[in-house]
């Protein structure tokens, strides 16, 4: 009998998704989450009624409630496991966390939108100065975070969690091409994967 009492409205190629799901995993919260796939795209009534923005992640309660984003789902289940797990309870710990979620999402962010100028535009309406400015705010985040790169944290924290799956989002979309002048962070990342079973799991495919 499926112990679900929480719907993710998800897509299989989202950074963001992964981001909840793993947060899940190690959170021991995965049993309690029914993955929904949704395209975001075709605006259904039912996800815009969960989510007026039309994005995902949304994580829906047994109870009907939306969540949103995914800063603020990763929050809930922290909520939901205990408190004080992947939100460190510690104030310098926990605006760091939340910092390199920031920094992280923006990572993903840029990424998506560069990633859309080239898939859902036309040729001839692709604008190469938006694609060159957010491959350009990617390149600045990575460099930053590789000149302050530090050893996996333990335990790990959501901005742990967001950093993984931006890296991951780049190997996707970009061709890793981040990984040659980035050592300290393929060697955070290979760390990552090898604690977290989930990195894996979640693997992007497509």
């Amino acid at each position: 009998m499926s112990t679900a009492d929480l719907v993710l409205r998800a897509s299989p190629t989202s950074p963001f998704v992964r981001k909840v799901r793993i947060a899940a995993a190690v959170l021991s919260l995965s049993e309690r989450i029914e993955v929904q796939v949704t395209d975001a795209m075709k605006d259904e009534a039912d996800f815009l009624s969960q989510n007026p923005l039309g994005k995902i992640p949304v994580l829906v309660t047994a109870d009907g409630q939306s969540v949103y984003d995914s800063r603020v789902i990763l929050e809930y289940l922290d909520h939901l496991a205990g408190g004080g797990r992947i939100l460190p309870a510690d104030p310098d710990a926990r605006f760091a966390a939340l910092v390199l979620q920031a920094t992280a999402d923006g990572i993903m962010e840029a990424g998506v939108l560069a990633t859309y100028e080239v898939r859902l535009r036309p040729e001839d309406q692709r604008s190469p100065w938006w694609i060159e400015r957010q491959k350009a705010k990617i390149a600045r985040a990575v460099d930053a975070l590789e000149a302050k790169a530090q050893p996996l944290a333990d335990p790990l924290t959501v901005g742990d969690i967001a950093l993984a799956c931006a890296l991951g989002y780049l190997d996707l979309r970009f061709e890793g091409t981040w990984r040659e002048d980035h050592p300290k962070l393929v060697a955070w990342l290979d760390a990552f994967a090898a604690k977290v079973p989930a990195f894996e799991e979640t693997r992007f495919r497509g």
